[in-house]
């Protein structure tokens, strides 16, 4: 049996799996998110990773008689990142984790990536740690090792600290030695590169004691989460895209050739907000972008309007309503927008609103709204060269059948759903098949683990009224964009004037 978790940002998540690879039973672990987290920071205790971990293994294991606990063969952590955390020599964190969502290092990331020649995002760990030395010195000092999210519950498991390195391609992404030079940082603070797949260590006795896992199990270092989400829907090959649903979308395509370079067309990729990375299957990139609300959008349309319904009665007005909301198109930039666009004013917009909609056609719109981003973004990676060939869907709108198929309808890709919903779990599963040699590669395992339960094709009869509704959509973020500003302008003003005594 493999024992997998993953520390998402808000809930830690577990699973045992079987020697075929079924799953046996699941648990899951809410996540507080730190009090400062607002605007650019964002923190969390990691602590609580420690809780979420025993009490995980406790309501998973604890059941366990002696003799099923002995055929565990190895426990895969996952977890969310770039994120880092200063620890001391005995492994305490000595501050909060500052998250992946965290953007403070944005002056930092610009001084790095001038020192060393190419891009560094604000959200990955160098800049983190040279803003920590430029704002807290004593802290930089003080600090151990900086280590992310599965290698502080793997080191804390088994005393070994680690560096996760997918493969070479994210050596510029996490560190390496001359970066390290380049930058004046100690590198002494940087524990040792260990790949995904790689045994980090064996639960120690006090570990075993403190978080109810058996002592001796080997700890197999499952990486960022991303990865894992990757590996759990098998997008290992060109073409494949990963849909990682949730409150917000990610878009993750294995591409053949590095779009930020491949060609000039490429140019339009790069400067809308496309993220572009080494894969971990080599020599594949992953081609990525966000969409700030989908599953959120939705919330919020329940809340404010059908706050009595389930999410079922939710779906079943999306039914009932016509393709393509009759003529109604909603823009669900309600937190602005990441991908394509990158507009922290975008806002909001219900178009062509009429006295014959009802609630229906409104629910309707929201949801194929969120189909239209996806497709706004698919058709940057396509317009830059990549193929998108099919979409894995995973998270709670892949539970929906009607949600799935107008995603199919809109973007005209199909959408495969998995049989088991926790792609980051069916990763671990993947990583750990792979480290105990009962795969010969990581893109082997992927394949084993990813079994499709549905398939939703796009129908071709609706392709026309798509295609012209999705025109409207884009050109009404570009019309309204200017506007925008204007609009949050004035929020603010009706704010300050509200707070005047």
């Amino acid at each position: 049996m493999i024992f997998a978790i993953d520390f998402g940002t808000s809930r830690a998540k577990g699973a045992i799996f079987d020697a075929l690879g079924a799953c046996l039973g699941m648990a899951e672990v809410e996540l507080a998110e730190d009090s400062r987290s607002s605007g650019l920071i964002h923190e969390i205790d990691a602590r609580g990773w420690l809780t979420a971990m025993a009490e995980i293994a406790g309501r998973l294991l604890g059941p366990l008689g002696q003799t099923a606990r002995a055929t565990l063969k190895a426990l895969v952590i996952c977890g969310n990142g770039p994120t880092i955390l200063p620890i001391d020599e005995h492994g305490e964190p000595l501050a909060n984790a500052i998250t992946w969502l965290d953007r403070r290092a944005s002056f930092e990331s610009e001084e790095a990536s001038a020192a060393l020649g190419y891009s560094l995002d604000a959200a990955f760990n160098l800049p983190k740690i040279l803003w920590m030395r430029r704002h807290m010195p004593r802290l930089y000092e003080a600090s151990r090792y900086f280590v992310s999210c599965p290698e502080f519950v793997a080191g804390r498991l088994t005393g070994e600290w680690t560096t996760c390195l997918p493969n070479r391609g994210y050596t510029k992404i996490i560190w390496d030695e001359a970066a390290l030079r380049a930058l004046a940082l100690d590198e002494r603070k940087f524990p040792p590169s260990i790949g995904i797949g790689g045994i980090v260590g064996h639960v120690h006795a006090q570990a075993a004691e403190a978080y109810g896992v058996p002592a001796g199990l080997p700890v197999v270092m499952g990486g960022p989460d991303f990865i894992a989400s990757l590996l759990g829907t098998a997008t290992v090959a060109p073409g494949r895209t990963c849909d990682k649903g949730g409150t917000s979308e990610g878009i993750n395509l294995c591409a053949a050739t590095d779009l930020a370079n491949a060609a000039p067309s490429a140019s339009r990729a790069a400067s809308s907000g496309l993220l572009v990375m080494p894969h971990i299957i080599e020599p594949y990139y992953n081609i990525s972008g966000v969409i700030s609300t989908s599953g959120k959008a939705l919330a919020w349309f329940k809340d404010r309007f059908l706050p009595e319904e389930s999410f079922g009665a939710i779906y079943s007005r999306a039914e009932r309503a016509k393709p393509g909301a009759s003529g109604l198109v909603f823009l669900p930039y309600l937190a602005g927008e990441r991908s394509p666009h990158w507009d922290p004013d975008a806002s909001g917009v219900f178009l062509g609103l009429r006295l014959e909609h009802d609630l229906d056609a409104m629910v309707r719109a929201v949801m194929e709204s969120t189909a239209f981003a996806m497709r706004d973004v698919i058709s940057v990676m396509e317009d830059a060269g990549a193929h998108v060939e099919d979409l894995r869907s995973t998270g709670m709108p892949a539970q929906s059948a009607i949600w799935n198929q107008i995603k199919a309808d809109i973007t005209g890709k199909p959408a495969k759903v998995p049989a088991f919903s926790e792609p980051e779990l069916a990763g671990c599963l993947a990583i750990g098949r792979f480290a105990l040699g009962e795969e010969k590669s990581l893109a082997q395992a992927a394949e084993y683990v990813f079994v499709p339960r549905a398939i939703f094709e796009p129908r071709r009869e609706y392709a026309a009224l798509y295609d012209e509704l999705f025109s409207v959509y884009r050109e009404t973020y570009r019309r309204l964009a200017d506007l925008f500003p204007l609009l949050r302008r004035a929020a603010n003003l009706g704010e300050a004037q509200e707070e005047k005594p």
